[in-house]
């Protein structure tokens, strides 16, 4: 038995990161993510997306902005069926009919094609008062269809909530496929709905823990080629990457830090799993833990100069929080046996991690202000949380029956969607930065 397996064997709760042992994952190399959409959203705000008068060709607009709004868990869309009529404008708008149904804001539009472009038109209405409160034209290459629904979809978001939506952003993760003799391993971005996968790299040898850089054109991650780990971090436009670290024993976890700066590595270098930060301009290495115990997993809070990290130094897997190398490290999760996996929220106020009961490994949500959580997930084999850019979501791999899938739950909690392939499995999940 390797090295690896044996942490794996040792410690579940490395799973996640280039510490474990791998686990056998395979799917299609190119396949889309396929949208399960889960019950729970009957408690979020009714709005009725109707379907959009659009030429034969394109993808549905309305399916899929109902479908990021109920992924927010803020938002029940209104079932077609349940529609008292199709309007594409405000000309065609009867709104005595809609006043009588349930949906309290409705959105409808219209797409006409220009060449090898679309102009899709959209207006969002508040059914009581009959206001309009958006509207506006979005023109985008005829490929591009998915992705104008998205940024609909971010608008809406945006003036019914005041927050920024995060459905024109990106997902980044790994897949397996081929038998254990002949793996192939790829690393993937797709929309933050998973659709329009693209691979990053394909390799022979393992991937891992993949890392958004904070202006969304690197990726750092985990790559055990020559059958030992090493970072690397890859830019996307080019595909160019370079060797970050390739000590002896363990390179892995790489978390990019907020201003883009710096890395935050575990190393066992010195003989002992460790946190350390890798300074990007001068690669100079900082060691940040020097417990004797394993420490691993850390994620950057936004002041680009603390770390939360997992740590068994009380015997069992817990979250700690250090300012720096020299700081004492602050132990931030209590009353539960099992703590690891942390991904701090966009504004710092919150955390998500994974906790383990008799019944599994669960996502949950902790208050950093008093300590509270919740739970996010319902499987009991969840792992790897990662919030979306604006907080309102976390995506988290997940096993399904013999394989595996991801899933994102609204942050407020309730009933995930679920994003699954044909068959096989897909792990590590990380959601991108805005695309500024």
């Amino acid at each position: 038995m390797t090295v690896l397996a044996l942490l794996h064997r040792s410690h579940r709760w490395l799973a996640s990161t280039a510490l474990a042992g791998m686990l056998a994952f395979v799917m299609p190399a190119q396949a889309a993510l396929e949208i399960d959409i889960s019950g729970g959203t009957e408690s979020g705000v009714p709005i009725a997306v109707v379907p959009f008068d659009q030429p034969s060709g394109v993808d549905d607009l309305a399916r899929i902005i109902g479908d990021d709004l109920a992924r927010s868990g803020l938002f029940s869309p209104v079932a077609r069926d349940a529609m008292p009529g199709r309007p594409a404008s405000p000309e065609q708008l009867r709104l005595g009919d809609w006043r009588a149904g349930k949906a309290r804001y409705l959105v409808m539009g219209q797409v006409e094609p220009d060449g090898d472009q679309l102009r899709a038109r959209f207006y969002l209405i508040d059914v009581s008062s009959g206001e309009r409160l958006a509207g506006s034209q979005i023109t985008a290459v005829a490929s591009a269809d998915r992705s104008v629904a998205h940024r609909i979809s971010d608008i809406i978001y945006k003036e019914l909530t005041g927050e920024r939506g995060a459905f024109s952003t990106r997902i980044a993760y790994v897949t397996e496929r081929g038998s254990v003799d002949n793996r192939t391993y790829t690393l993937q971005i797709a929309d933050s709905d998973g659709a329009n996968p693209r691979t990053v790299l394909e390799s022979p040898y393992p991937l891992m823990s993949p890392s958004w850089s904070p202006d969304g054109g690197k990726l750092a991650y985990v790559s055990f080629e020559g059958n030992r780990s090493a970072i690397w971090v890859q830019d996307l436009s080019s595909g160019d990457r370079y060797q970050l670290t390739d000590y002896p024993g363990i390179n892995g976890a790489p978390a990019w830090s907020p201003r883009g700066d710096k890395i935050a590595v575990t190393l066992s270098k010195g003989g002992n799993p460790d946190i350390y930060v890798v300074d990007l301009d001068t690669r100079r290495t900082v060691q940040w833990t020097r417990s004797g115990s394993i420490e691993t997993e850390p994620t950057w809070f936004p002041d680009n100069r603390s770390l939360a990290f997992t740590s068994d130094r009380f015997g069992q897997p817990q979250v700690f929080r250090k300012a720096g190398p020299d700081d004492r490290a602050r132990r931030l999760t209590f009353d539960t046996s099992y703590a690891a996996g942390p991904r701090i929220s966009p504004n710092g106020e919150r955390l998500a991690l994974v906790v383990r009961d008799d019944r599994g490994f669960f996502v949950a949500e902790q208050s950093l202000d008093d300590g509270r959580r919740q739970l996010l997930s319902r499987g009991g084999g969840e792992e790897r949380p990662s919030y979306a850019p604006n907080g309102a979501m976390v995506v988290y791999a997940a096993q399904s029956g013999s394989g595996s899938v991801l899933k994102i739950s609204p942050a407020i909690g309730g009933e995930p969607q679920t994003l699954s392939y044909d068959r096989g499995k897909v792990r590590d999940p990380v959601w991108g930065p805005f695309n500024d």
